[in-house]
């Protein structure tokens, strides 16, 4: 029988998500950003480049927040979820628009370097996903390497007393 899929439970997989690394990226790239619009005399266009690749990573931190403070819940409502993103979504889509108006032509670099943040963060979370998938690790020393024991010829983890020689 398969459940229908608003009474499924809300799961979401473990990514490999690392601000730090993204934040060191996003740098770079504003660096880059900045100096090419520098020799072209807009300056400020890559400076607001930066705070759009910002406002992406921001957004990124606030949905890994939110996912762990739903999921924690006994009983996660996917409507929360999606409420929760959507709101988070506009506010920043807002914020990012009102940089543009504001500061335009410039201001404009906000809504790309947004944009492009959306890209790195899919390309640095699908990359190792994608690794993983090519080169996957065996069943028992991936079950062995998650719980710390070593594996058994036969592929199951071998656990206290069962891995000591002494005990036949």
């Amino acid at each position: 029988m398969t459940t229908p899929a608003q009474d499924a439970p809300l799961v979401f997989p473990s990514v490999a998500f690392r601000p730090a690394r993204l934040f060191v990226i996003s740098l770079a790239l504003t660096a880059l950003a900045t100096l090419g619009a520098g020799l072209s005399g807009q300056l400020m266009l890559g400076v607001f480049f930066g705070i759009g690749l910002l406002l992406g990573l921001l957004n990124a931190i606030l949905v890994r927040r939110s996912v762990e403070s739903i999921t924690a819940k006994e009983h996660p409502l996917k409507s929360s979820m999606a409420l929760n993103s959507a709101s988070r979504l506009a506010i920043i889509t807002i914020l990012a628009l009102i940089i543009a108006y504001v500061f335009k032509p410039a201001g404009l670099g906000a809504m790309f370097g947004l944009a492009l943040f959306q890209v790195l963060l899919v390309f640095s979370t699908a990359l190792p996903v994608w690794k993983k998938l090519r080169n996957p690790e065996p069943a028992s020393s991936a079950a062995a390497t998650a719980t710390g024991q070593p594996a058994a010829s036969d592929g199951s983890v071998l656990t206290g007393s069962e891995g000591s020689a002494g005990d036949e």
